[in-house]
């Protein structure tokens, strides 16, 4: 393979996050690393660091006793580089270096920013600087006076925990050093809507903010990506929250006994973190098959392009349902806003929404090969495994380690897959110079 090869923007990036994984195992295994004597298994290392660098949250121990300060130190620098992106986080090197950037790095950032132009990378990854900043510090203020007026917390305990969860939230790491995660803050709002504001603006996508930041106040020129990004948010998060809340309403197991308005906080969380932010504040084992096969639907999906969440990306699902529209109207053009999506653009998404069809209908066969664990359950671990979500009924660490393996291929496939496939099909697009007589298959 040439040098040139290596160096293609497809490329570079998921050796990057392997490259990541590999150091993130290998300071996971030290034994300073672990709250008790010796280091950890290999493969648990190796779990929990492919966990942390494709921000999912699925864990095989509990982060909080299982690991020592450094450790947690360790999962918090992983998740934090996972969510920047690699690549994004090179070009912020460079721009604090040299404010300029060559051409090649430009391009292969713009892989993992999906930005529209070479020109738009600089501004993208100066968002991603000021706003992961303000945000992160933000939300790890609110959340450290919460704990150390609300709870009592010493100020070191309360500001690590605030920290550690701020960080968690924005990069839709799912992560928490409670074995709990924030079931103990169910009726918290001051707990939970920090969280749930770092878990939007962390997975809206970067593109998005930055073209917020400069037309917040002429959405009539916003592009189609921002509108159809946002439009998907909105219908996911409200529509989430509202059916969630219908079939948990009267569950004596998860939403019955709270109060209306903690039901109400309680639905909107769970409905804001099953796209790829992987805390929950309900028992996700007690919920109903209603509510888990909603899961479903909304940890595939996931959030926006180029942010730190995970899934086949809502601009991805806008298009199909789109192209869906389109066909039943007898409409040859999909369209929205008053504007045509290309036909490009309507062949990547399929693709996209097809190959992780594909993957995640693999990889539960593979794992029910080996456990006789029930089938929705292992359904909700591989897409919540595939869409970086961290979610879990609670069957992450009874899995054999043949399944666990299954489950440390569909995190890293589903970070770096998505990225690299919508590249390679944006950038090996080429027109055909010849096209064969068209024929009608039938349909149905």
């Amino acid at each position: 393979m040439r040098i040139s090869e290596v160096r293609h923007p497809a490329r570079v990036v998921p050796l990057a996050f392997l490259l990541t994984i590999v150091v993130g195992t290998c300071l996971l295994s030290l034994p300073v690393a672990r709250a008790e004597p010796g280091g950890a298994p290999v493969f648990v290392a190796l779990f929990t660091s492919v966990s942390a660098v494709c921000v999912t949250g699925l864990v095989t121990v509990d982060t909080g006793s299982y690991w020592s300060a450094f450790g947690q130190g360790v999962i918090l620098l992983l998740f934090q580089i996972g969510g920047f992106g690699m690549m994004t986080a090179a070009t912020l090197l460079g721009l604090m270096v040299n404010r300029s950037l060559r051409l090649r790095t430009r391009l292969v950032t713009q892989a993992e920013t999906h930005s529209l132009g070479i020109g738009d990378v600089t501004g993208v990854a100066a968002v991603v600087l000021v706003v992961t900043l303000l945000v992160e510090t933000a939300i790890a203020f609110a959340l450290t006076a919460r704990l150390r007026f609300g709870y009592g917390l010493p100020w070191d305990e309360a500001a690590w925990s605030g920290v550690f969860h701020a960080v968690s939230a924005f990069n839709n790491a799912g992560f928490s050093i409670h074995a709990d995660s924030l079931v103990r803050y169910a009726t918290d709002g001051l707990i939970l809507l920090p969280v749930m504001v770092a878990i939007v603006v962390g997975g809206i996508g970067f593109p998005v903010l930055h073209e917020l930041r400069s037309r917040l106040r002429d959405p009539r020129h916003w592009s189609l990506h921002t509108k159809l990004t946002l439009a998907g948010t909105l219908g996911l998060l409200v529509g989430g929250a509202g059916a969630l809340l219908l079939f948990e309403w009267s569950n004596p197991a998860t939403l019955g006994p709270m109060a209306v308005g903690d039901k109400l906080l309680s639905g909107a969380f769970a409905s804001v973190s099953a796209r790829t932010a992987g805390f929950n504040s309900i028992d996700i084992g007690a919920l109903s098959h209603e509510s888990l096969a909603l899961h479903y639907f909304l940890m595939f999906i996931g959030g926006g392009s180029a942010g730190t969440a995970g899934g086949v990306k809502i601009g991805s699902a806008m298009i199909l349902l789109l192209l869906v529209v389109a066909e039943v109207r007898g409409r040859g053009d999909s369209e929205a806003f008053g504007r045509r999506i290309s036909t490009d653009a309507q062949r990547q998404a399929i693709t996209v929404l097809m190959l992780g069809s594909l993957v995640v209908v693999l990889g539960t066969l593979g794992i029910l090969r080996s456990t006789d664990i029930a089938t929705d359950r292992v359904i909700f671990e591989v897409i919540s495994a595939f869409g970086t979500v961290g979610l879990s009924t609670g069957i992450t660490a009874d899995l054999p380690p043949s399944a666990q393996a299954i489950l440390v291929a569909l995190m890293y496939v589903g970070r770096v897959g998505t990225i690299t496939l919508a590249t390679s099909l944006a950038l090996g697009a080429h027109r055909m110079p010849y096209r064969y007589p068209e024929e009608h298959p039938i349909v149905g």
